[in-house]
């Protein structure tokens, strides 16, 4: 059944991003590694990027932690069911979610995160949230940014009929390492490094908060 409904789910987005989107994505996805635990981060506008990406990147299947209120939505419990996403109660600790995503990257899978941690509407980037730093040290697995632009348009656009232009850019690799106790502020820094990540492969306008470049480090990220 889950088949059926990862084909059903597939074929239908294709079909409508065919007719809503013009996407740019010079290379494809082609850079992404074809098998092994992966996480992607991304920027978070909350319109088409996890359709986009879960179709893009198969065969290969992206899952993601998901607001558990979503849920409650009869389509998209149907949908989040078919991607195994995690449903995750925000506000609070939510070890299980956790738990979870680790062990959906041991089983070798994409694991998406936005460390802004909430959907962005704007488009231009907020401070990012410690949670993604803990999955990539806790759990070792490389970390690959992936950004996209012009799909905070893409509700005005469909309501205007007019097709909206949605931009893909991939970085380079990397691994999130620290040495001894990690406080609080080292889990930080260590987001605002990976977020700068994220900004160095968008246009100057979307940066926001990481706007400056030259404040850039790599204190706790390795190739």
């Amino acid at each position: 059944m889950k088949t059926f409904s990862l084909w059903l789910i597939t074929f239908l987005l294709r079909i409508y991003f065919w007719l809503t989107l013009r996407i740019d994505a010079p290379g494809g996805l082609s850079s992404v590694p074809e098998k092994g635990p992966l996480i992607v981060i991304t920027n978070h506008t909350g319109q088409v990027e996890v359709p986009v990406f879960a179709n893009l990147l198969q065969p290969r299947r992206i899952t993601g932690w998901g607001k558990a209120e979503a849920f409650d939505n009869l389509f998209l419990r149907w949908v989040f069911s078919a991607w195994d996403i995690i449903p995750v109660h925000r506000g609070e600790a939510d070890l299980t979610a956790l738990k979870t995503a680790f062990r959906m990257l041991e089983e070798g899978r994409i694991f998406g995160v936005a460390p802004e941690g909430t959907r962005n509407k704007t488009g231009i980037l907020r401070r990012g949230l410690p949670g993604a730093a803990i999955l990539a040290l806790k759990s070792g697995a490389p970390v690959l940014p992936i950004v996209h632009w012009g799909g905070e348009k893409f509700l005005k656009n469909l309501k205007s009929f007019k097709r909206t232009d949605f931009h893909i850019r991939i970085g380079e690799p990397f691994y999130v390492k620290a040495d001894g106790k990690v406080t609080g502020e080292m889990r930080q820094e260590m987001v605002d490094e990976m977020m700068y990540r994220i900004a160095e492969l968008m246009p100057e306008e979307y940066r926001g908060e990481y706007s400056d470049l030259s404040k850039a480090s790599s204190k706790y990220l390795v190739k």
